[in-house]
């Protein structure tokens, strides 16, 4: 974790002095991905751990007396399944309520030290789509304030029907927006069109300020619930939400890998005898560790590339190792 620690916060001295980006807000920033490092290699710590334990009993002949006195390895193997289970519910928790939070926040202090926004996804702004509607947010503010709104509105037939535009929208409650400063263009069917300008105006919009802050974070940081329902709002609108399904089961399957890995620390104290380095041993569990962490990733891009069921491209690198770990 340290070490990821030190990348990031490599990573983040390039952007040193953009805005009001210091060194203090560098150091929360990287604090605050620490939650999400720590979910991220649950897996491979397990396994490092675990092997370090059963290095020490075999190098003290405690896992041979263990063997000798007619402890199975099933059972040895259940043992370690119900101790994985504990530290699977707790990288769950982690992954799901410190870790998304956390992510959110060192994104929006990131963001508003160096430009003093929240969100800018693309050269014209964030675009959402909702029903028949598309919407351009050219500047979204730390308080939720939008700038810049241009919505799109289709009919059934998907021909342009207006385009409105406000300087400013701000949430009220139950997606409901107040839009400032407004002008909006109709185009009539006898294809002429009706400009019409307001100080104010109500807006109804599946946007949120907790939809924008989905946004903000990449789909495998979120929550399983924010996974979820995004992922709806998208196949309601006819978008695709395979990234977001895939991510989805990542997070659900993931403390799974963590048993896994437990497990599968077994085979090294039956292969090894007592004269065996713990240091090899570590460093195989590293090297271990670090191909599940690398694969679990490598499977979700090919996935996404290939359209693959996401609960095949969540499981398949959790399936492989466990099929090593049966094997």
């Amino acid at each position: 974790v340290m070490l990821f620690a030190f990348f990031d916060m490599v990573e983040q001295i390039k952007d040193l002095g953009r805005g009001g980006y210091s060194m203090r807000w560098i150091t929360a920033y990287v604090l605050l991905q620490v939650p999400d490092r720590v979910y991220g290699l649950f897996p491979p710590a397990a396994l490092i751990g675990t092997l370090f334990a059963l290095a020490q009993m075999v190098a003290g002949s405690e896992y041979t007396v263990m063997r000798t006195s007619g402890v199975s390895t099933s059972r040895f193997a259940a043992t370690l399944a119900a101790i994985g289970i504990v530290f699977a519910t707790i990288a769950f928790l982690v992954g799901e309520f410190v870790a998304p939070p956390a992510e959110q926040l060192a994104q929006r202090i990131r963001s508003q030290a160096i430009t003093g926004l929240v969100a800018q996804e693309f050269r014209s702004g964030l675009w959402i789509k909702d029903d028949k509607s598309f919407i351009n947010v050219v500047e979204v503010l730390p308080d939720g304030t939008l700038r810049g709104v241009r919505i799109y509105e289709f009919d059934g037939e998907y021909r342009l029907r207006s385009i409105s535009f406000a300087k400013t929208g701000i949430y009220q409650n139950e997606r409901r927006w107040l839009l400032r400063d407004v002008i909006q263009t109709r185009f009539e069917d006898n294809m002429k069109t009706a400009v019409r300008e307001t100080p104010e105006a109500n807006w109804q919009s599946v946007l949120d300020p907790g939809l924008l802050n989905v946004l903000l974070v990449k789909p495998e940081q979120m929550s399983a619930w924010s996974l979820y329902s995004f992922s709806q709002h998208l196949k309601e609108n006819r978008q695709k939400a395979l990234r977001y399904e895939i991510a989805l089961w990542s997070k659900l399957t993931y403390p799974l890998a963590v048993v896994v890995m437990m497990v599968l620390a077994l085979p090294f104290a039956q292969v090894q005898g007592r004269q065996a380095g713990v240091g090899a041993k570590i460093f195989a569990g590293i090297m271990l560790g670090l191909a599940f962490h690398f694969l679990n990733r490598l499977f979700s891009h090919l996935g996404l590339l290939n359209d693959w069921p996401p609960f095949a491209a969540a499981l398949l690198p959790t399936m492989i190792f466990l099929s090593i770990a049966i094997s």
